[in-house]
């Protein structure tokens, strides 16, 4: 269990961090800094999620086809990265997934109100990271962006890009 709470204090750092060093070059921050923190932590989760997945399918068969994968993404790999499964995965069956997780490990540290709503994206960008990193080293390669509702709970949506 402490290395579940080493990885959440570690998962903050790194965030305030980021923000925080693109803020004293500037003074302020501007959405246009906002979005390269973002893609700095999306970056960092990348190669996160690329080495992940190359661990845990190691002795893994290949998959059939892009549900197989998500069904693995949603199952044993956000088990071993974030303690627990999805809580609900919803295709259109053309490339796009919607992956809900109601109790967001990297969230639930956070108020459980609305407080803190405004910052939440700050705290997906790495998890959307590590996701698509993921799903790169699979031969998929997607877009991912998440979306919180309601403290801790968050919803992933992943859409695959067809070549």
């Amino acid at each position: 269990m402490a290395d579940g709470v080493l990885f959440e204090f570690l998962h903050m750092e790194m965030v305030s961090h980021v923000f925080k060093d693109q803020q004293s070059t500037n003074g302020e921050m501007n959405n246009k800094d906002r979005a390269v923190c973002t893609s700095v932590l999306e970056g960092m989760g990348f190669r996160v999620g690329q080495g992940l997945i190359e661990r845990f399918t190691r002795d893994s068969p290949s998959f059939k086809d892009e549900l197989d994968i998500m069904k693995f993404i949603c199952k044993d790999f956000w088990t071993q990265v974030f303690r627990r499964q999805v809580d609900n995965l919803r295709t259109n069956h053309q490339g796009t997934y919607v992956l809900q997780d109601n109790k967001f490990v990297l969230l639930t540290q956070l108020s459980s109100g609305k407080q803190y709503l405004d910052d939440a994206p700050k705290y997906l960008a790495y998890s959307c990271g590590v996701i698509r990193g993921a799903l790169s080293s699979l031969g998929l390669d997607s877009v991912v962006t998440a979306e919180v509702s309601l403290m801790p709970s968050c919803k992933f949506q992943v859409v695959i890009q067809k070549l």
